[in-house]
């Protein structure tokens, strides 16, 4: 089988896969090891045929998939690799772009641009706003932070923090429910994870910017310095939002960086009657959204917009003389200058692909029906005498536990559910007690298949 062959083959499946998805179980049922020992343990000494690899890529790898774009998946944030995505990123890997510099395609450097402008203007962000493609919101965070840290700390990317007695401990704020990436940032960026201090939330789990206010003021008297803070637009336990607005005007006065984490609800903004969960935003230094956990874009894609991406650029460019070339005269944007790769992706073309097939009006769409199944569930919950709804539902993921039972029970229910094949939900804990969390966010999920793990929650539960 040549390659032309090959690729037809794997075009037919690809096709007939996301179009059922559901014809697997959407949690892997292999055992650990399984894969591994069914793999040769050293590599082929002869060329193989695609043919053979395919064959052993259906036998082998594939029962050890746990299937993210079935329809019934429902745990952590539920995404889609949608087709258009798919088929950008068939493209992308074609192509091996490598958009370090302008010159290297500028295609890529250029799409990226224009494909980010497009989003911001869906999110309602204004054109102060640069944005950059990232891997993950893990990483936009890192950037964002080290952007701060290069604004409060003199000459850091040339002496660095260690040995500096002139220095003050330096401090970082965020909720007691914002992304563990704050704190894996603080640790690698060598503030160290002491810097960070989580703020406490309110009876909806959202930051209480009284107790930020207080926090800063209090380590202001016990001479440290506050750096940078953290709102977070859709926490990822419940997606409660932080009062944009009223940390922003704080980190205003106290001029410090605000960094906003809407890496899940952000592109909700772009529904009317979600725009409001980014007020304020526009105040903010930096902000993450990733399309690729609720805008159906292919893993992996994080965009960073930031009001000072000078200052990214002033903490990360560094240019070898291999490196340099004539059009960086000229103002070009060379991408490897905004962040710590050299190396960078053609992701750009997976969004830009995306955007254009369903178009503003169907990604609205998409995303309202999402809610509106959540809010079914939400209301079969209320409605319920034995599960309570623990969090509020402001976007597509619920959060409910079962009436009177222990952590532990929960825990077997939640097993008994996920092994059913059908379904797979993920959970959280609030307030130290064990809680379901159901996320919407598949594309082919239907009121079928909320009704579907329902009936086998109650089913697992005995009722």
């Amino acid at each position: 089988m040549d390659f032309r062959a090959a690729a037809h083959r794997l075009a037919d499946w690809i096709a007939d896969y996301l179009e059922h998805p559901e014809r697997y179980p959407v949690l892997a049922r292999v055992r650990p090891g399984d894969v591994r020992n069914a793999l040769p343990s050293s590599p082929p000494r002869h060329a193989e045929s695609y043919e053979a690899i395919l064959a052993d890529f259906e036998r082998i790898i594939l029962p050890g998939i746990t299937h993210w774009n079935h329809p019934g998946f429902f745990a952590y944030f539920a995404i889609t690799g949608s087709e258009p995505g798919v088929l950008a990123e068939f493209l992308s890997a074609a192509l091996n772009v490598q958009a370090m510099l302008w010159r290297t395609s500028p295609a890529a450097t250029e799409l990226e641009e224009v494909t980010l402008s497009w989003l911001r203007q869906l999110l309602g962000l204004p054109d102060a706003f640069e944005g950059v493609i990232y891997d993950t919101a893990s990483i936009s965070t890192l950037h964002a932070l080290a952007a701060a840290r290069e604004l409060a700390v003199p000459e850091v990317r040339r002496s660095g923090l260690s040995g500096r007695a002139e220095l003050p401990a330096l401090r970082v704020y965020c909720s007691e429910h914002a992304h563990s990436s704050v704190d894996k940032s603080v640790i690698l960026l060598g503030l160290g994870h002491d810097a960070l201090r989580r703020i406490p939330a309110d009876t909806e789990f959202a930051m209480r910017a009284d107790a930020l206010d207080a926090a800063i003021a209090e380590d202001r008297r016990a001479g440290l310095q506050p750096i940078a803070a953290i709102a977070t637009v859709g926490t990822t336990s419940t997606t409660s939002v932080d009062p944009v607005e009223a940390i922003a005007a704080i980190c205003q006065r106290e001029r410090i960086w605000l960094h906003v984490d809407a890496a899940y609800a952000g592109v909700a903004a772009m529904v009317p009657d979600c725009a409001w969960l980014l007020r304020g935003a526009d105040a903010a230094d930096s902000l993450v959204v990733n399309p690729h956990k609720w805008l159906f874009t292919p893993f992996d894609l994080s965009v960073l917009y930031c009001r000072r991406m000078d200052v990214i650029r002033q903490a990360f460019s560094l240019t070898p003389e291999y490196l340099r070339t004539s059009e960086g005269e000229a103002g070009v944007r060379n991408l490897m200058d905004t962040g710590i790769q050299l190396g960078r992706r053609f992701r750009a073309l997976k969004l830009w692909m995306v955007l254009r097939h369903f178009g503003a009006e169907g990604l609205r769409e998409r995303l309202v029906e999402h809610m509106r199944l959540a809010r079914v569930l939400a209301n079969w919950i209320d409605e319920s005498d034995r599960f309570d709804r623990v969090a509020p539902v402001p976007f597509s993921v619920v959060c409910f536990r079962l009436r009177d039972a222990s952590d532990d029970e929960q825990q077997r229910i939640l097993d008994r559910v996920n092994a059913s094949g059908d379904v797979f939900l993920s959970h959280t804990k609030l307030d130290g007690r064990f809680v379901f969390r159901l996320a919407i966010g598949n594309l082919h999920t239907t009121e079928a298949h909320v009704a579907r793990a329902w009936a086998l929650l109650n089913e697992a539960a005995g009722l």
